[in-house]
């Protein structure tokens, strides 16, 4: 269970993101948006570290929040999709992979 909450919480965090640049254009209903998730991305990371270690939770998530985050930034603003990206991003989701291999 705990991992589905990384899960959950990663793509909570994405979302949040994807609001915090609704935000910067002017978008208000996106403030309500981001506080739910963040709140919830937050509630449900301090659940699964109860029963996984700090560090794996933490690194999960992370990569979870940084890799979605720059794939939907390609996606929905155009940004740069040059394979030095593509490289760390799969560089990050091996790392988070390798994190659930041994924990």
């Amino acid at each position: 269970m705990a991992w589905l909450a990384i899960v959950i919480a990663g793509i909570c965090e994405v979302t949040g993101v994807l609001n915090l640049k609704r935000l910067a254009m002017k978008k208000w209903d996106a403030l309500i948006v981001l506080i739910v998730t963040f709140g919830l991305s937050l509630t449900l990371l301090a659940y699964a570290m109860q029963t996984l270690s700090m560090a794996t939770v933490y690194g999960v998530w992370t990569g979870i929040g940084t890799v979605g985050s720059t794939v939907m930034g390609m996606i929905l603003y155009g940004e740069p999709r040059e394979w030095k990206r593509l490289l760390f991003i799969a560089m990050i989701l091996s790392s988070a992979v390798g994190l659930k291999l041994i924990s």
